[in-house]
Parts: C-alpha cells; sequence; structure tokens
C-alpha cells in the first residue's frame, strides 16, 4: 500500500478475501457509509424545512413548497454519472474526502436563507436545488464499494451500503423538527449549524481511514461502454420504479400529510417511512442473492401496486392509520426493490461477460450501477411533480398514485419480458439462463 493506494486486490481469490480483503473492505464501507448518510441527510433535509417555513416567516405557498422538495432530485441525479466516474479518476477515498467536504456548501447556504428574513423564493429553490450535491454522493459510494467485494458478497455490502445512506433520510425527518424546535419557537438555522461539524468529521474520517484501490482505476472508453449496453437502461428503467419511489416518497410525505390530513403532526410520523425503507433494502440484496433479482424485483412491484391502491383506500375514508401504514408497506417494498435491482447489474455483467472479461465486467457493472442510480434519481423529482401537480388540480393526491400504480404495473412487465422468460434468456444470452439473475 502507498499513499493509501492498494495495487494487489482480488476479492474472488477466497484466500486473498480471508486473509486481507475481508477486513479491508469492512473499514472501507462502514466510513462509505458515514458519508453517504450524510449526503442524503443533506439531500433531504428540505422535505422537513418545507412543513416549518410559514411558522418560521416564509410564507410560501403549497405549490412553491413542492418545488423546494422536488429541485434537489434534479442535480443529485444530474450528479450521479460524473460522481460515479470520478472513482476511478480520483480513487475511491479521494472523492469521498472531497464529495463529503461539498456538502459545505448546500449546508451553508441554508442556513444564510433560513437566517435572513425576506430572503426570496428563488433564492430558496437554488439552496434547495445545491442539496442535490449530497444526492451524487450514493453513486459514487456504491461504485466504490463494488469493487472491494467478491461477486458473492455485493448484494449484502451494496445493500448495507445504500441502507447506511438512506437511513439519513429518516434520521434527518426524525431529529431535525427536535433541533429546530429547541428554545422558544421555530430556529430553522439549527438544522444547518447541526450537519456542519459531521461533514468535517466524514472527510476527515474519509483521508484517514479509507482507500484507494489501483484496480478501479479504469479508462473512460471501459466505464463507457456500459452505457451502450441495452441492460444498463433496462434496469435504469426499473430503478425509477424502486428508488425515485423510495426518494420521491420521503421528500413528499411530510409535506403530504400536513396538506392531506392538517390535524396530524406529519413530523412525528413521516421519519418512519423512510426508515423501514431503508432497512428492507439490505433485504432485498439478501433475498436477490438467494432468489435471483428479477423475480424479487417483480413480486416487489406487485406488492407496490397493492400497496398504492391502499394508500388511496385510507385517502378516500378518511383514516389516517391506514395512510400512513400503506405508506409504510409501500416504502418496505420499495427498499425491497431497491435491493434486488441494485444486486441484478453485476449478475447481468458477469453472466454476459464470461470468465474472460470478469475484470472488464465488474468495471462495466460498476458504472452501470451509477447510471441507474442516476436515473433512478429522477425519478424523486416526478413523483414530488406528481403530488404537486395532482393537488394543484383536484386538491388530492389520488390522481398522482393512479398514475404511480400504472408506472408500477408496466415495470412488472418488463422485469419479466426482459429477466424471466426462458426462451429469451436462453437463445439471446444463453449465460442468463443459469444466473441468479
Amino acid at each position: 500500500m502507498s499513499g493509501r493506494w492498494i495495487k494487489h486486490w482480488e476479492p474472488e481469490n477466497p484466500e486473498f478475501w480471508e486473509r486481507t480483503g475481508k477486513r479491508v473492505a469492512r473499514r472501507n464501507l462502514w466510513f462509505s457509509i458515514l458519508a453517504e448518510h450524510l449526503g442524503f441527510s443533506l439531500w433531504t433535509v428540505w422535505s422537513v424545512i418545507v412543513v416549518s417555513l410559514p411558522q418560521a416567516g416564509f410564507p410560501f405557498t403549497v405549490d412553491q413548497r413542492f418545488w423546494l422538495v422536488a429541485v434537489p432530485s434534479l442535480l443529485g441525479a444530474a450528479l450521479r454519472l460524473p460522481y460515479t466516474f470520478a472513482v476511478p479518476r480520483f480513487g475511491g477515498r479521494n472523492w469521498t474526502a472531497v464529495s463529503a467536504a461539498l456538502l459545505l456548501v448546500p449546508c451553508g447556504l441554508m442556513i444564510w436563507c433560513v437566517s435572513t428574513p425576506g430572503t426570496p423564493f428563488e433564492v430558496f429553490l437554488l439552496a434547495a436545488a445545491l442539496a442535490g450535491i449530497g444526492g451524487g454522493n450514493f453513486a459514487s459510494s456504491m461504485a466504490n464499494i463494488s469493487y472491494f467485494y467478491p461477486e458473492s458478497r455485493k448484494g449484502l455490502a451494496l445493500g448495507l451500503n445504500a441502507a447506511g445512506g438512506n437511513l439519513g433520510v429518516a434520521l434527518a425527518q426524525l431529529l431535525v423538527p427536535v433541533i429546530i424546535s429547541l428554545g422558544t419557537g421555530v430556529h430553522l438555522v439549527y438544522a444547518g449549524l447541526f450537519y456542519l461539524p459531521l461533514i468535517v468529521l466524514s472527510a476527515v474520517c474519509a483521508l484517514l481511514f479509507m482507500d484507494n484501490l489501483e484496480g478501479a482505476k479504469a479508462d473512460f472508453r471501459s466505464q463507457a461502454r456500459a452505457a451502450t449496453r441495452p441492460q444498463t437502461w433496462v434496469v435504469s428503467f426499473l430503478y425509477i420504479g424502486t428508488f425515485g419511489s423510495f426518494i420521491g416518497f420521503s421528500g413528499a410525505l411530510p409535506l403530504l400529510i400536513q396538506t392531506q390530513f392538517p390535524e396530524i403532526e406529519g413530523a412525528h410520523y413521516a421519519w418512519l417511512g423512510a426508515a423501514v425503507g431503508s432497512l428492507s433494502r439490505p433485504f432485498g440484496g439478501w433475498l436477490a442473492d438467494r432468489l435471483g433479482g428479477a423475480r424479487v424485483t417483480q413480486w416487489t412491484f406487485l406488492a407496490m401496486g397493492a400497496s398504492t391502491l391502499l394508500v388511496v383506500a385510507g385517502l378516500r375514508s378518511g383514516d389516517f392509520a391506514l395512510f400512513l401504514a400503506a405508506f409504510l408497506l409501500l416504502f418496505v417494498t420499495s427498499g425491497i426493490g431497491n435491493g434486488s435491482t441494485y444486486r441484478m447489474i453485476p449478475a447481468i455483467f458477469a453472466a454476459q461477460a464470461g470468465a474472460e472479461a470478469r475484470a472488464r465486467a465488474r468495471r462495466e457493472a460498476a458504472a452501470a450501477i451509477g447510471i441507474a442510480g442516476a436515473v433512478g434519481a429522477f425519478g424523486g423529482f416526478f413523483v414530488s411533480q406528481g403530488f404537486r401537480v395532482s393537488i394543484a388540480a383536484t386538491g388530492g393526491i389520488t390522481g398522482a398514485l393512479y398514475g404511480f400504480l400504472v408506472f408500477y404495473l408496466i415495470c412488472v412487465g418488463v422485469t419479466w419480458w426482459c429477466y424471466l422468460r426462458s426462451r429469451v434468456l436462453v437463445t439471446r444470452v444463453p449465460s442468463l439462463a443459469y444466473a441468479r439473475v
């Protein structure tokens, strides 16, 4: 090891893995989780801030506040591709430290906005958009960790890494309402001040305890090859349904509760959705390792469709308990789908490549993970916008939910058509017939 660069890395070698690889991989995984966790927290902190803006003296409309919830997903999605390519270019350790430090920008601007009376909506919109910097961390983190683990352990490792990041949403929605209410009145500035030292700590820990893998330094051509693979875009489409739902519902739920059930204190319950969705993600990866990612993903979309109908039933009956329980089920199933869909990517590339091209397949799979993460994150924007348009047009969110239901059913069909039809698997991609995709 020289300058935190590891030159020799053979995770598929059992002897190397037990002697050295497991310990190093785990250390990098834990500090990756810390950085990604804070990235998600800053990415979605506006979902909590918007609920208290009128009380803090910023009387924005519901439509404007839904925009503040939605725009972080746009920048977060756009940054995920360059963030993925940054890992082989700069090294996983180096880029984790830099990307963590960049979170100081949206955090600082948020502090300025909420502490300056009369700040115009356009400046708030910019501050919320820049929170998307935190969304980019996910792609580089997942791509980096995928290099450290052997094929048989990627599902659980990627699931834990993603879940640790996703929990940043739940903890932000749980802690920030408490933090900003300390003392008398509402102090939104406390949210930013709380995260500032944690961001610095994360960047320092990445520098001190993480590693760069020299074998992960692929040239851009080999990574860009992943963008030409049809399977990359099929899985990216499916990831819109799973991760797009998770991040979109996470951002919108506090405001949904406030607008649809105004008598309920949404801050007491909204964090539960992101929490159960995050915790179920590793289970999705684990199930995919054993049952096959495509099979788990297909059943997940069916369950998400059923959960959506239950949410509609809760709205129509005015039963908040049913509404919340159905939404929690929707979060659980989307979390499982996140894990299983991501697990499909390395399995697909490994099966298509064959033994002689496994190293290239790993590099392409890492790039495909970044592409899928980027495309899926755009789904969060469309979910929030779907709710905004539905409320503006009808005063409720039932129309948006029916639209999501149709999309989930389309995803069921796409999963079956592309990965579960035996004849297609055998005739078009023979090796996939024996892979746990």
